[in-house]
């Protein structure tokens, strides 16, 4: 008898772009999602440092080279260090370590025993919301390097983020060979940057020089170049971002529409003419095809701020209607921001076949 299979789960197209999105939750914002990480970086180039200075500062609730973090218990798996290791370089790069960042020396490999010793530690700490392993060499069983190991091994430890909903950072290294896509040196198959939400690499600018290059690759965030310092203290400072870092898009949507919404407390168009009306000359980056995406990622901000948006179809075109709920005279008529369905047809806004 064939075995019981369910049912395939879908959502249609139209239904997906219509509903409330959830954007990944960010334990350092824009950087370090929740889910599956890898920093690569060649031997003594400092990943270590960065790693014990990460778990200390999430912990901590401070900023991450302007980024703001979501505090929370952390996990350090030091696995090529000794307590003493990790003591003295405690004393190097803070005054204070929090109770809440916990450090390990040994645990068992993947499928021997890592999964569960994780998950006991996440339930006797509810709060977690970043485990550092170094090295992820360390955790693997011995085996050959394969593409089909590689992605077993790595979709375990993705499958166990998502489920406990933290954030894992896997401490990895450079193959010696240069490549003109510093990705391509990360050390093992191809299968590992697949298998991870992002990628980081730490190349320094010269043996010593106590200057890198952090670059940083993945589902959730964009493709950006840090350049790091390591000072005296061995903590890699920020010296410039290849991201300008402006407000986040998300955020200023709300602000836009709320501005927006200070006269005209009720707009019903395309999102052509919402673009239109609150970036006219493109200089926030609001284009057309971003402003419903930011309206639905931006629900729950925009009903605090007192706005109510919806996204409809009609006549082939997908309509964004707002409104406020801040009146000071509920008996005066509402000016609405009408189109004309025919028209708008040549604006781009039509969700037809082209």
């Amino acid at each position: 008898m064939k075995p019981n299979i369910s049912q395939l789960r879908t959502v249609d197209g139209e239904t997906l772009m219509s509903q409330p999105l959830h954007p990944p939750d960010f334990v350092v914002s824009g950087l370090l999602s929740k889910g599956l990480h890898i920093l690569a970086g060649s031997p003594k180039v400092g990943k270590s440092w960065l790693s014990l200075w990460l778990a200390v500062t999430v912990a901590k609730g401070e900023p991450v080279w302007g980024m703001t973090t979501q505090q929370g218990t952390t996990l350090y798996l030091c696995l090529e260090d000794s307590v003493l290791r990790i003591q003295n370089r405690l004393f190097e790069i803070t005054e204070e370590a929090p109770s809440s960042v916990h450090f390990c020396t040994e645990c068992a490999p993947i499928g021997q025993g890592l999964e569960e010793q994780i998950e006991i530690f996440s339930a006797e700490h509810p709060d977690t919301v970043l485990v550092i392993i170094d090295t992820l060499q360390m955790i693997r069983p011995v085996h050959d390097t394969t593409y089909a190991n590689d992605y077993r091994d790595l979709s375990v430890m993705k499958r166990l983020a998502d489920r406990l909903g933290l954030a894992i950072l896997l401490i990895h290294h450079l193959r010696k060979e240069k490549a003109e896509d510093v990705f391509h040196r990360i050390s093992g198959t191809t299968a590992i940057s697949g298998a991870v939400d992002s990628s980081f690499t730490l190349v320094e600018e010269r043996r010593g020089s106590g200057r890198a290059k952090l670059t940083c690759i993945g589902r959730d965030i964009e493709y950006r170049e840090l350049e790091l310092e390591r000072n005296e203290d061995n903590v890699w400072e920020l010296l410039s971002d290849s991201k300008s870092q402006p407000e986040l898009l998300k955020d200023r949507i709300v602000v836009l529409l709320s501005e927006f919404l200070k006269n005209q407390r009720e707009f019903i168009g395309t999102p052509t003419e919402l673009s239109q009306k609150i970036d006219p000359d493109g200089q926030e980056g609001i284009t057309p095809k971003k402003v419903a995406r930011l309206i639905l990622q931006s629900v729950d901000a925009l009903r605090k701020a007192g706005i109510t948006a919806t996204i409809r179809r009609s006549n082939g075109k997908r309509i964004i209607q707002l409104s406020s709920a801040d009146s000071d005279d509920t008996s005066a008529p509402r000016e609405i921001g009408t189109i004309d369905p025919v028209g708008q047809s040549a604006e781009g806004d039509a969700e037809g076949p082209r």
